[in-house]
């Protein structure tokens, strides 16, 4: 077999130079992990470079792939061979040529180049040979075991077969050489491989140890988004940290750009295709994709996967997140409504193993199970809200009984990771966790603090916000975020190192606008500026901005400023007052000196006259005393 010359090929039909350019320019975006597409002028030939992957036999390695284009691509699948020398494999000839199933009768027009590459990949990192075409070479492997053998080469110190930081790389003599000589050191070292491999996936999560399930992230660029929100890269670079913190392993991702999502599997039936090929690439177990599917979508997906891959979305990702963190009976009930109100409509696919069993009895009885898994849900739904309620009903008992002593509340909002426990900790001397992840706070916590001139607030840390928060979630945390609602003053706190700050910021100010918070006054606190790029230009252009300030919570820097602009903020909602406060409500005169700026006190026959600027809310209660004030 050879490939064919460049005069024997029939040139591509206009549906094939379409699809191939198309294909050309996602590669270019997003180009599949270890290949490197080669430019040339020759549409209808690709040459593409693969990188061996580490802890295989081919680490280290760098071999060509020769694609060839048919007229009717992708009604026929392309030539792809490897350019001699060859990869040392049992399904691939010393010629180059390739015994990959999907190159023929598996072949499908919904697979891409990607999914090609992606197949090849497996092949070389497989952990079995079911098959050997390439006789010379399968005697090689012959105990079906080669990848658990040769992953054990991840474990060589520096200096001993490891250089560049790829395990097992071996530089000396011919290719068959090198690949002969890596299955001599895997084999030595068989017997410690499978438990080395499967350790290094338990991982230490709330206090606990938990094996992480490898995860595959897709996303979707919708053609007309705005420039003013999140781009694709970013977002799915947001759900990978979401993914961590849900104590997953992201193994790879992917994305596709549609002028809108496929309403039967939101993605085209090539992205899927490719997606597929992943899975058993990677051994994927969970597949996330960064929008919230439909129940349909969801169904098909899993259906189209196959095995016991998991298929969810970002909804349900941050919902699993917020019920590993959820540390009080409060928090608990919250995220149990929003998981339930989020499954209600997708719990179909939950009863499919009735449907199976029997043929249509069985379904009728599974669709009646729905329909009864489904009140029981409803039932549970309705028990929380109340529930809820009169959690919502002691909140604001308690903020009732709080404002009686009137001491000014400023909340700290902003967006999730920013630092804003981190803050409350360095003021008040709190043990709030602090970590770099994602939601480490769902409980709002009070503290005091105490300013110079001796009076006294309250700060409050809250949960953060995040671009497309889910609205289940907002509705379920309303009870707390009510807390924000009440405040005296809003301090945003801004990631500023971000290298998206500025569309962080947009995504807090959108839930605040949902949480009618607008009448509030708020301060801006660029924290983090120790980590920015030019620390100084940030402080420079902070003073060029009103009610922004530079600090580093984890430093301490910038943190008397910061103390100085609440001071002054919580002075503007002051208001002056004259009042006379009888002798017989001396507790009110105390109270005024405390949470007050008092100007002058003087005693006369009736009481104690008192000029002062005191909170609004404080100013209130002094409205009958304020009445026989003398001018």
């Amino acid at each position: 077999m050879t490939s064919p010359s460049a005069s024997s090929r029939k040139a591509l039909s206009k549906i094939a130079c379409n699809r191939l350019q198309k294909e050309l320019v996602e590669w270019q975006v997003n180009p599949p992990a270890g290949f490197k597409h080669k430019v040339t002028d020759n549409l209808q030939r690709w040459i593409i470079e693969v990188n061996g992957a580490p802890g295989t036999l081919y680490a280290g390695e760098t071999y060509q792939l020769q694609v060839d284009f048919p007229e009717h691509y992708p009604m026929e699948a392309p030539q792809v061979i490897f350019v001699p020398p060859a990869p040392l494999h049992p399904h691939i000839y010393s010629n180059g040529h390739i015994c990959l199933d999907i190159l023929y009768d598996s072949w499908s027009p919904a697979m891409t180049v990607s999914s090609i590459c992606i197949s090849i990949l497996s092949m070389l990192s497989s952990s079995t040979v079911k098959a050997v075409h390439n006789d010379g070479v399968g005697v090689l492997y012959s105990d079906d075991t080669v990848s658990e053998r040769v992953a054990a080469l991840d474990a060589e110190p520096e200096g001993q077969g490891q250089a560049n930081g790829v395990a097992g790389t071996v530089t000396e003599g011919t290719h068959e050489q090198r690949t002969q000589i890596r299955l001599k050191k895997a084999e030595a070292k068989k017997g410690s491989v499978e438990e080395s491999d499967e350790e290094g996936r338990f991982k230490l999560r709330n206090g606990r140890e938990v094996f992480e399930e490898k995860a595959y992230l897709v996303g979707v660029a919708k053609k007309g988004d705005s420039d003013g929100s999140f781009g694709i890269e970013e977002s799915l670079s947001e759900l990978e940290q979401l993914a961590d913190t849900a104590g997953l392993l992201v193994v790879g991702s992917t994305y596709q750009k549609l002028a809108s999502p496929n309403p039967r599997t939101y993605i085209g039936s090539g992205k899927v295709a490719e997606i597929k090929s992943a899975i058993h690439a990677f051994g994927v177990e969970t597949v996330i994709f960064d929008d919230e599917l439909s129940p349909g979508q969801l169904r098909n997906l899993e259906k189209t996967f196959g095995g016991d891959v998991r298929v969810c979305d970002r909804t349900a990702l941050i919902l699993d997140i917020f019920n590993q963190r959820a540390a009080t009976r409060e928090a608990a009930l919250q995220v149990s409504l929003a998981q339930m109100e989020y499954q209600l409509p997708r719990l179909t696919r939950m009863w499919t193993h009735l449907e199976r069993q029997a043929g249509g009895q069985v379904k009728g009885m599974g669709e009646k199970q729905i329909e009864v898994d489904k009140r029981i849900l409803r039932d549970q739904i309705a028990a929380l809200k109340k529930e809820i309620e009169s959690v919502r009903k002691h909140r604001k008992q308690y903020r009732n009984r709080r404002f009686a002593v009137p001491v000014p509340v400023v909340s700290l909002v902003g967006y999730t990771n920013a630092g804003k426990s981190t803050l409350l900790n360095r003021l008040t001397g709190a043990d709030v966790l602090a970590e770099d992840k994602l939601f480490a706070t769902l409980d709002p916590t009070t503290r005091r603090v105490q300013m110079k001139n001796g009076k006294e607030f309250l700060l409050t840390d809250t949960v953060g916000f995040i671009q497309k928060l889910p609205t289940t979630l907002v509705a379920a945390f309303r009870a707390t975020l009510e807390e924000i609602s009440e405040s005296s003053l809003l301090v945003h706190v801004v990631d500023i190192s971000h290298p998206l700050a500025e569309l962080q910021i947009d995504a807090v100010e959108k839930v605040l606008a949902e949480l009618d918070t607008t009448s509030i006054p708020k301060l801006i606190v660029w924290n983090k500026v120790d980590n920015a790029k030019d620390p100084e230009k940030i402080k420079s252009e902070a003073k060029k901005e009103a009610d922004v300030i530079c600090i580093s919570a984890l430093t301490g820097e910038g943190l008397d400023d910061f103390c100085n602009a609440v001071q002054e903020k919580l002075k503007d909602m002051m208001v002056w007052v004259e009042a006379l406060i009888p002798f017989d409500k001396g507790e009110l005169l105390s109270t005024i000196h405390h949470v007050g700026l008092v100007e002058k006190t003087e005693y006369v026959e009736n009481g104690a006259l008192v000029r002062a600027h005191v909170p609004l809310r404080f100013a209130r209660l002094l409205t009958p005393m304020r009445q026989t004030c003398v001018s």
